[in-house]
């Protein structure tokens, strides 16, 4: 099984050097301090599980890797409707396209039945731009719950969490499927492959949508969010009204607010992904977390008004910041 990471950030490199670790023919796809460090070194995991040292190949240039079976996409979903020119010559007839993102998938409508079959969602697919880089039918969709960091250059640090949740969109358990899982699974990582992947979207989301853009907003951690008495509030009615949006589309997450809540607290003084961003100068990735589904509730006839007024605010405040370059990494 041939393999290419672009975008070997935290994740991206942390999956990359799991999967070679399984005997997967590996390449990193990265760029600057990180990528030559990776070239020199190899990629090194420090992790509660036990550290280890993996060198696949890495480099800046697609062109260098060739066809592939799989890739793993560790770029931000802002960065997608760009990607082409670094896809392209890494794809032959079958290859998929495994998105590691947050919040809503461009592909989330392709292989439905119902009224929404095939609908795009113009936050996270403007004007078709994203499927004509990534077509619905290469995707197979995944739900991160696995928690990294790039400690320095070439290092990654595995904080928490195995688990990378995997699905076809149409919800068959398919060979591409089950072989990328086995991989994953011989190189220590949990993957199991969902029939209904998106259920373990809508549970993830319940929590970006409310902490993301509020810490951004606040400059607060999840657990200052969680103590103060009106953020924490403000979490639950945003929470109630995106279990409204997975209803209204058939999906029950089975998880209660209550639950959300507490593990959220547990994770303590961490900040965001967005706020990080936010922190560095880079854009927001809210496209996908949040402005999706006030999309959705439009058109699904469900009320938000407190993701209205949340989306409304984050849109102002991520207007001055720069576009992430084509190369950048989650």
């Amino acid at each position: 099984m041939k393999v290419a990471v672009l975008g070997a950030g935290a994740i991206g490199a942390y999956v990359g050097a799991s999967l070679h670790r399984a005997g997967a023919e590996v390449h990193l796809i990265a760029r600057g301090a990180h990528l030559e460090a990776m070239r020199e070194h190899g990629v090194k995991v420090r992790s509660p599980r036990g550290d280890f040292v993996a060198t696949p190949h890495a480099t800046d240039d697609p062109a260098e890797v060739g066809p592939v079976d799989h890739i793993f996409l560790g770029l931000k979903a802002n960065q997608y409707a760009g990607a082409g020119p670094l896809i392209e010559p890494m794809l032959h007839e079958k290859t998929s396209l495994i998105a590691a993102q947050n919040g809503i998938p461009w592909w989330y409508f392709h292989g439905v039945e119902g009224p929404n079959a095939g609908r795009r969602i113009e936050a996270v697919d403007p004007g078709g731009s994203v499927s004509a880089v990534l077509p619905p039918e290469r995707a197979i969709g995944c739900v991160v719950y696995a928690a990294t960091e790039i400690e320095a250059p070439g290092t990654v640090r595995h904080l928490e969490g195995t688990r990378l949740s995997i699905g076809e969109p149409d919800g068959t358990r398919s060979a591409r499927c089950g072989e990328f899982a086995d991989a994953m699974v011989e190189g220590g990582l949990k993957c199991p492959v969902e029939a209904d992947l998106r259920r373990d979207i809508w549970i993830k989301l319940m929590g970006n949508i409310a902490f993301n853009p509020i810490s951004a907003l606040a400059r607060a951690t999840m657990a200052a969010i969680c103590r103060h008495h009106d953020t924490r509030a403000l979490v639950v009615d945003m929470m109630k009204e995106t279990l409204d949006v997975a209803l209204a589309l058939g999906v029950s997450t089975g998880v209660s607010i209550e639950r959300r809540l507490a593990g959220a607290e547990r994770t303590g003084e961490h900040k965001t992904s967005t706020l990080q961003d936010l922190e560095k100068g880079k854009p927001l990735e809210l496209d996908a977390i949040l402005t999706a589904v006030v999309e959705i509730a439009e058109f699904a006839g469900v009320p938000v008004p407190t993701l209205r007024v949340v989306n409304a605010l984050t849109g102002l405040l991520g207007a001055g910041l720069p576009a992430l370059p084509p190369g950048g990494t989650r």
